[in-house]
């Protein structure tokens, strides 16, 4: 509808809308050409850039399943992603070209770099039209969400998920075609994509990419930009508010900030409404596309606390263990249902089969609700720990604490702090007459898990508590070292 309109711009580089989707089908003629077939799966490795946007709706062209990693991860962790996807293709940056290299061998996967091999295929037939016959119930991406079983898994979203959560942003946000949004927290996360780049191209706007999340950079763009959109993570909003620049720097564009991924501290809150902007809080998971409360940011000091209310067309209900919806004020499981909702993990059926029951997925988040109809987050059923808004689970974490030498046992657990809300904490239990050194153990860990998921402290202990059938009891554990 607006061809000649800026879609993307990053590093200087600006796609209008009409290069946009030439590039993408010149794409999708060059994965085609390359053996790729609808529900084939292509991978992309990479910071924030066009390439991932242009190879997502190439795979959509096609009906190809896109799988974004996280190039955070380490080498072992994208394995099992490519491993357990199954990918025909993987396509990264150059930046990443050490870290698949070290990749293990995988069988029929073809790799390319965004350099002079991946132009040639954008440049295969760019001007001929394409068209594979995809539905909304076909799957559109798989995205990878670490498990309470230790593997992280793949949750299916369809294009249907990713289209109505779209519609609940549009009618809960009100972008407009005009809409200029700074993209940096990154794209292989649902948020980022889902509540902020997605529903800005399906209004004509501009999507402004940032490779990776600096503070000055992101208030610089805001001012020479004219940003009016942006989403983030509490600790990057605290960042950009303790910058130097933050007293002077013209922030006046700006209409919504999207925050998740965490509870939005009360003094962050003030710092921006301190400038007249306020906060979109909301709640959200990979298994929802990611929308599912939205808190309206002229409530954000009388609902403190709150994750808002359930998006236009997504039904969410906190119940008891009986599935029974919960007085206000009593503890329950969030529970959500709509088309925003995914079908279930990748090759996961017992997975699917608990997590989604009864036509509702099932998030093991706890959460109150009030007189008015707020819901409020207050607990986690999953063992899991939110550092920076990124998930961790223990339990993956601890499978790798226990490769290395001379651990008997272990417990990670979450404990607060000041700059990430939270981070986890090992809690390790030797064998007898083994000595087991902090520093040699996070070395060790670092080399196999994502920086972020390494614990920031470790406690060296005697015995753990445990249940009558050996099982250590996490609850007794965060009593005695959180």
């Amino acid at each position: 509808m607006t061809p000649r309109a800026v879609a993307l711009r990053h590093e200087g580089r600006e796609l209008s809308y009409a290069e946009l989707s030439r590039r993408a089908t010149g794409l999708a003629h060059g994965l085609s050409a390359a053996g790729v077939r609808f529900g084939d799966r292509v991978a992309y490795l990479g910071p924030n850039h066009p390439a991932y946007l242009e190879l997502l709706f190439a795979c959509g062209l096609l009906g190809a399943v896109f799988v974004p990693l996280n190039f955070r991860l380490k080498a072992p962790e994208i394995d099992h992603a490519l491993t357990d996807s199954g990918a025909a293709v993987l396509v990264h940056t150059p930046a990443h070209a050490d870290t698949v290299a070290a990749l293990a061998e995988h069988p029929g996967l073809r790799r390319i770099a965004v350099a002079e091999q991946y132009e040639e295929l954008v440049r295969a037939k760019a001007g001929e039209p394409l068209d594979v016959p995809v539905s909304l119930d076909d799957i559109c991406l798989i995205m990878y969400t670490s498990g309470s079983t230790g593997r992280p898994k793949g949750a299916m979203l369809t294009h249907g998920n990713l289209t109505w959560n779209s519609v609940n942003v549009l009618v809960e946000s009100d972008l407009a075609g005009a809409e200029r949004a700074l993209i940096a927290a990154p794209l292989f996360h649902t948020a980022a994509l889902g509540m902020i780049c997605l529903p800005t191209l399906l209004k004509g706007g501009t999507v402004v990419l940032h490779s990776a999340f600096d503070p000055g950079a992101a208030l610089d763009a805001i001012e020479r930009e004219r940003i009016t959109l942006m989403f983030g993570v509490p600790t990057m909003f605290a960042a950009m508010a303790a910058h130097p620049r933050w007293p002077e720097v013209d922030l006046s564009s700006l209409r919504t900030l999207l925050c998740g991924g965490a509870p939005v501290p009360t003094a962050i809150i003030q710092r921006y409404l301190d400038r007249g902007i306020g906060f979109a809080q909301g709640y959200g998971m990979t298994e929802t596309a990611p929308g599912v409360l939205l808190l309206d940011p002229a409530l954000a000091q009388d609902k403190i606390g709150s994750a808002g209310v359930p998006s236009f067309f997504t039904d969410v209900r906190v119940v008891d263990p009986s599935g029974h919806p919960v007085p206000p004020g009593i503890r329950g499981e969030v529970i959500v249902s709509g088309p925003n909702v995914m079908p279930g993990y990748w090759r996961r059926p017992e997975e699917t089969a608990t997590a989604l029951r009864g036509g509702w997925f099932h998030s093991g988040d706890v959460a109150t609700v009030d007189e008015d109809g707020y819901v409020y987050i207050v607990d986690r059923l999953k063992d899991m720990i939110i550092s920076g808004g990124e998930n961790i689970y223990p339990a993956e974490v601890e499978d790798v604490i226990h490769a290395f030498p001379g651990v008997q046992a272990c417990a990670v657990i979450g404990v607060p702090d000041e700059k990430w809300g939270e981070v986890g904490r090992a809690i390790v239990l030797p064998e007898n007459g083994v000595e087991v050194r902090e520093a040699e153990l996070l070395a060790f860990l670092r080399t196999r898990l994502a920086g972020y998921k390494v614990p920031k402290s470790v406690r060296l202990v005697s015995a753990l508590p445990t249940s009558g059938s050996g099982k250590i009891l996490k609850p007794e554990v965060r009593k005695l070292y959180s």
